[in-house]
């Protein structure tokens, strides 16, 4: 079936629902680039959406999972341990952010292991309400719908969802109406802290601390537009938890496994969660997920009461221990560094210069974890993109704004880096100058 039929054929018969930024057939991935049914190669600088952190088809990955086939595909958790799994745990352990995280749950997804923290935060606390930020994104999964605040479409029509969830201001200053209303007394540098202020007035307007389990956060927001949170705001968030014993529920689905130059987002700021959430880069494209917390919460749970058929899959969990080895062996988040201050450079070069500047508002993030909000109300980000496309660059729009997200391989050589900072860099300049892509471009509906 050649490729247009194929991509036909996908559109006929691949549930609608699902948004996609191309149409055409994906046939090999290896590195940095994945290559179409019909030879056409592309630079990525997707990693599938933040999943695939050490690049297509990493080859000692790849090794760990063909070996494990060969031994045990599904050692079901509920039937006894499986060695891969606890070889994951114990390659976890020294990684976690916080040594109180030392007892983990693995599950299949992102939004499923964020439902495994809200039902151990339920019970563990005996309380019912869940606070989340406004532009975050959790899953969309019932309960997950519920908590996911960056657009309407993950939620519109499949009322009624999820009860007991309340939203608050995440600290997005580049769109916070005090800083931009302050000529410049307020900012990233210097934020307002009005989202603190916020969450206490909903723990006493909305949600009483004796009702509320757990405040649940993405240390980097990641759908809702790749925003850094200004230095002091998660430490002030664990400081309220602490005052009103709510626990500190970390998303890091997509901002944890270096994305961020640090193995987890949150340890940027040094705080401790009392419930980690990971997934996406954990196995480099194997199905799984997981929860790490401390021992004297999880062991609340009665045995039975978590679980799941494919749980903590043997051949994911086996790839998920070569990922962490790599991490080690590799140098991994040296390399973040020095390839996310080139990416951010451009970029920060790009909106200081006369004309490209035009059409950028704000470039942010940390370490490979960057986005580009363009100046609103032309859709540039989409036509930015689309010339990324053109040029045989894959890029992800997001956020209800108009930005672009990069998320390239955390260890993309400096050859690729160098070699998509000037397709950016050009894209950027042609959607200044006035250029119209000749491919369309995705707002970025129903990603992630």
């Amino acid at each position: 079936m050649s490729a247009s039929a194929l991509a036909k054929f996908g559109t006929k018969h691949v549930a609608k629902g699902i948004g996609r930024l191309a149409s055409e057939v994906i046939e090999s991935g290896s590195g940095s680039y994945v290559t179409m049914v019909g030879g056409r190669k592309y630079l990525d600088f997707t990693c599938g959406i933040g999943v695939a952190n050490l690049g297509h088809c990493h080859p000692a990955v790849t090794k760990a999972a063909q070996s494990q086939v060969g031994k045990l595909v599904h050692g079901q958790i509920n039937i006894a341990f499986q060695k891969p799994y606890l070889e994951l745990v114990k390659s976890l352990l020294p990684l976690m952010p916080h040594e109180s995280l030392d007892t983990f749950f693995f599950w299949n997804s992102g939004a499923e292991a964020v439902e495994a923290a809200v039902k151990l935060a339920r019970h563990a606390t005996k309380k019912q309400n869940i606070i989340v930020m406004q532009g975050s994104y959790h899953g969309r999964t019932f309960g997950t719908m519920a908590m996911t605040r960056s657009k309407t479409v993950y939620g519109e029509n499949y009322a009624p969802l999820m009860p007991g969830v309340f939203s608050v201001p995440f600290p997005y200053c580049a769109q916070c109406s005090v800083a931009t209303h302050s000529d410049g007394k307020y900012g990233y540098e210097n934020c307002c802290m009005d989202p603190v202020l916020q969450l206490e007035l909903l723990l006493k307007r909305e949600t009483a601390p004796s009702d509320t389990a757990a405040i649940v956060i993405e240390p980097v927001l990641g759908e809702g537009g790749y925003v850094p949170p200004p230095a002091e705001y998660l430490a002030k968030v664990r400081e309220i938890c602490d005052k009103n014993n709510i626990l500190l529920i970390a998303d890091e689905v997509q901002s944890g496994f270096g994305r961020t130059g640090k193995m987890f987002a949150i340890e940027h700021w040094g705080v401790r969660p009392d419930i980690l959430v990971m997934a996406k880069g954990i196995a480099n494209g194997f199905p799984l997920s997981g929860i790490a917390s401390r021992k004297e919460l999880m062991d609340m749970q009665k045995p039975g009461s978590m679980g799941g058929t494919y749980a903590g899959n043997a051949v994911s969990c086996a790839a998920g221990v070569a990922v962490a080895k790599a991490f080690q062996e590799e140098k991994i988040l040296e390399n973040v560094a020095a390839r996310g201050a080139e990416l951010k450079g451009m970029l920060d070069a790009a909106k200081s210069d006369p004309k490209s500047g035009k059409v950028i508002y704000d470039v942010r993030g940390l370490g490979l974890m960057l986005a580009l909000e363009c100046t609103p109300g032309h859709g540039y980000a989409s036509k930015i993109q689309a010339k990324c496309m053109e040029k045989d660059m894959l890029v992800l729009t997001t956020s209800i704004y108009d930005t672009l997200r990069f998320i390239p391989p955390l260890n993309i050589t400096k050859e690729d880096m160098a070699k998509g900072c000037q397709i950016i860099k050009e894209a950027i300049e042609e959607v200044a100058a006035g250029e119209r892509p000749a491919e369309s471009g995705t707002k970025g509906q129903a990603l992630e």
